[in-house]
């Protein structure tokens, strides 16, 4: 048999990604042949609580930006309506474009701060979920539903089986990352007093731990809870069954479904760690229409919100624009300080 070079890169990526959005395409088919049967009233009830989460988290990040800037004057509902717009973004746009609008918005809304500030702001934020999703993975590690580092890419989840498939080019990335990273230390290690005193001023919160633990993680701790509760209703409304086993099982995978957000919301990595981890609890066809019915249900409500927000604070519901009016004027902020 003569030797056939490997199939190039775009060809493995493409087939990987195929195999994902059949998943959610799977699911679909499953959700909208059980409409029927979705309890609506308790669906309108998850969503709130979806709401809660994203007011809180935005709270914590407001207390968080009030220590960096305590002699600017702004508002906690200038950034919710930020936070809110990123987060809709997030939902149909991959690879977290949303998290650019939501600094360009919340930034200019701050009198007199910086991208660089704004930016490491939302290091503080990661403190608190980094513990509390440790603790999430811990319990879905010691049911053992999750999948091995083996199984992994059988299932047809791109984000996730595209890199346990071909660690080689994982390796490669992360190399590449790494030196990316240098390369930009050393290009801002002539401004290096300047920027890290920008960076350093937006986790300023995290050297006073009372105010921190008062203003932040307390805050941040409630809007889990209010989280756990969504996906409990969520459970419910599709008719898999909430519980609270279940509903921390739902947020282990969607921790796993969003390491790498190639697809918007993890679409597809959902579907597919969501079967495995189900598969003894509630049948395939219920856990696909629940799956995609939640990720549905969750990135329409997000996308309203962040229209509405768009609208009243930029005068335009074009993200793209936005985004674009926020890369400019980094670059000039940039230039400006070079």
């Amino acid at each position: 048999m003569p030797w056939l070079p490997p199939p190039p890169a775009a060809i493995l990526v493409a087939g990987d990604l195929q195999r994902s959005l059949d998943a959610f395409v799977d699911g679909a088919d499953a959700f909208f042949s059980s409409l029927a049967a979705v309890k609506w009233g308790v669906l309108a009830i998850a969503l709130l609580f979806h709401f809660g989460n994203i007011a809180l988290r935005s709270r914590a990040w407001f207390n968080t930006l009030r220590a960096a800037y305590p002699d600017g004057t702004f508002r906690w509902r200038w950034i919710l309506g930020a936070y809110v717009a990123g987060v809709g973004v997030n939902s149909v746009v991959p690879v977290r474009g949303g998290d650019v609008i939501k600094i360009y918005l919340a930034k200019s809304g701050i009198p007199s701060s910086r991208y660089a500030t704004v930016t490491s702001s939302f290091f503080v934020e990661s403190v608190f979920d980094i513990t509390a999703g440790s603790f999430v993975m811990l319990f879905a590690i010691t049911k053992g539903v999750l999948p091995s580092l083996p199984q992994l890419p059988n299932l047809p989840a791109f984000d996730l089986a595209f890199w346990a498939d071909h660690p080689q080019f994982a390796l490669f990335s992360l190399t590449a990352l790494a030196v990316g990273l240098l390369v930009l230390f050393a290009v801002l290690s002539v401004r290096a007093v300047v920027f890290w005193g920008r960076v350093r001023q937006g986790v300023v919160i995290l050297t006073d731990r009372r105010r921190y633990l008062r203003q932040v993680a307390s805050v941040q701790a409630v809007a889990w809870v209010m989280r756990f509760f969504a996906f409990f209703f969520f459970l419910e409304a599709f008719n898999v069954g909430g519980s609270a086993s279940n509903a921390l099982l739902v947020m282990s995978v969607q921790a796993l479904s969003t390491l790498t957000p190639f697809t918007p919301g993890g679409a597809g990595a959902q579907q597919a760690l969501l079967v495995y981890v189900f598969r003894d609890i509630a049948p395939k066809a219920t856990v696909l229409a629940y799956s995609v019915g939640q990720q549905i249900a969750i990135a329409a409500f997000n996308a309203a919100a962040a229209v509405v927000a768009l609208i009243l604070m930029a005068g335009t519901a074009d993200f793209r624009k936005i985004v674009r009016l926020g890369q400019e004027e980094k670059e000039r902020e940039v230039e400006s300080a070079a």
